[in-house]
C-alpha cells in the first residue's frame, strides 16, 4: 500500500478530514488502533508510527517506511546530525521543492539549541540547506527540562512569529531561499512543538495556544507522562495539542530483553509491542520509532494492525517495566501475574 493513493488527485472534489481519514484507514483491517489520525488540534493526518533517525537508517529504507504507510519523519539536524543524515537524501525526495508527494507527508524537524527565538531562523536555514524544502509541517523545540526552561519560555512566546503564513520567519526564508507557492500557502512553519524531557514542564504547557504539539519520554519502565501529561487530556477535545511519544523501547536498557530473574515461560514483549504500549495510552497520537532495517518496518506495522493492548497486557508490561527498574522483587509476585501471555 502507498500512501501517495490515500489523497484524492486535485481535481476530484475535495473531502473533509473525516473522510480522508476513513478513506486512508481502508487501506488496513479495521482496529481499534487506527493506523492514521488527526495529530491533536492540527489538520495533520498522520501515521500512528514515525520514523526518526535515530537508528541510522537509510534513505532507501526511509522510502521504503513510506511506501509502507509511514507519513511521519522526523530529522535533527543539529544534536543527532550524523545519525540523522543517512535519512537526508530521502527526505529530499519526500518533502523537497517539486516533490508531488510533499502533501502526503507530515515532516517534523527540531532543534536542541534552545537561546532566543531570533535565532529561530538560523536553525531553520540548516534545514531549508540540509532538506531543500518549501516548509516544516512541525517544527520542534528539543530537549525541554528545567535547565533550559526560561530559554524555553522565551522561545515560545514567539509562536505566532514563527508558525503560519505571512510571518516575520517566512519573510526571513522568502529572503534567503525565494518565495515559491507552498512556502506562500503553508508559511515557513506550520505548527510549533516541543520535546520534553521534564513532565512537569509538559504539563504546565499542555493548554498553552502558543504550542501545538507535545513530545514526551515513555514506556513500560518510565510512565510518568501517563500521570503528568495523558491523563490531563480528554480524547474528545478538537483542541488538545497532538501527543508524540519517544523511547518506547527503553531509554537506558533494552526493554524487549526479559529482566533479572523473568522465567522463561512468561511473555517476553517484542519492540513492536512496545510501541503498541505507548499507543494504547489516552490520546497517544504517534509513537516514534528508530528503526535500522525494513524488517524493522515490517514488524511494526503487523504489530499495530492487531489494535491496543488489553488491559491485563498493560497491567503485565508495567510489572514487566517494574522489574527492569528493580522496583519489584520476583520472589513477591504472586505467580498468577507473572505468567500472562500476548493474547494477540
Amino acid at each position: 500500500m502507498k500512501i501517495t493513493n490515500l489523497v484524492p488527485n486535485t481535481e476530484q472534489k475535495p473531502v473533509n478530514q473525516e473522510d480522508e481519514l476513513a478513506l486512508a484507514n481502508s487501506r488496513f483491517p479495521k482496529s481499534d488502533l487506527p493506523f492514521y489520525r488527526k495529530l491533536g488540534r492540527t489538520d495533520l493526518t498522520v501515521s500512528c508510527l514515525g520514523l526518526g533517525g535515530g537508528g541510522h537508517i537509510s534513505s532507501e529504507n526511509t522510502l521504503y517506511a513510506f511506501d509502507q504507510g509511514i507519513n511521519y519523519f522526523f530529522y535533527s539536524s543539529d544534536l543527532h546530525q550524523y545519525l540523522y543524515s543517512s535519512m537526508r537524501e530521502a527526505l529530499r525526495k519526500l518533502c523537497g521543492r517539486g516533490s508531488s508527494v510533499r502533501e502526503k507527508v507530515v515532516l517534523a524537524t527540531v532543534t536542541y539549541m534552545i537561546r532566543t527565538p531570533d535565532t529561530v531562523t538560523t536553525y531553520l536555514f540548516d534545514q531549508f540547506v540540509d532538506l531543500g524544502i518549501d516548509y516544516v509541517d512541525v517544527f520542534f523545540w528539543g530537549w525541554i527540562d528545567e535547565h533550559n526552561a526560561n530559554s524555553f519560555e522565551k522561545c515560545i512566546s514567539a509562536s505566532n512569529d514563527i508558525r503560519g503564513r505571512d510571518t516575520l520567519c517566512q519573510r526571513n526564508i522568502e529572503r534567503m531561499f525565494g518565495v515559491s507557492e507552498r512556502l506562500k500557502k503553508m508559511g515557513a512553519v506550520r505548527y510549533i512543538g516541543a520535546s520534553f524531557h521534564d513532565h512537569d514542564l509538559a504539563q504546565q504547557w499542555l493548554n498553552s495556544s502558543l504550542l501545538d504539539v507535545v513530545m514526551v519520554r515513555h514506556n513500560i519502565a518510565h510512565r510518568t507522562a501517563q500521570k503528568k501529561v495523558f491523563s490531563h487530556l480528554d480524547a474528545k477535545d478538537p483542541h488538545r495539542p497532538g501527543i508524540v511519544t519517544f523511547k518506547s523501547a527503553g531509554m537506558f536498557n533494552a526493554l524487549w530483553h526479559p529482566p533479572a530473574g523473568l522465567p522463561s515461560q512468561c511473555w517476553q514483549p517484542s519492540v513492536p509491542d512496545l510501541y503498541r504500549y505507548s499507543l494504547s495510552q489516552n490520546c497517544v497520537d504517534v509513537a516514534l520509532a528508530g528503526w535500522e532495517k525494513r524488517e524493522h518496518i515490517d514488524a511494526a506495522i503487523k504489530a499495530v494492525q492487531k489494535g491496543k493492548l488489553t488491559p491485563q497486557e498493560i497491567e503485565y508490561l508495567n510489572l514487566y517495566g517494574d522489574m527492569h527498574r528493580n522496583r519489584v522483587n520476583i520472589q513477591e509476585v504472586p505467580p498468577e501475574k507473572l505468567f500472562v501471555h500476548s493474547s494477540k
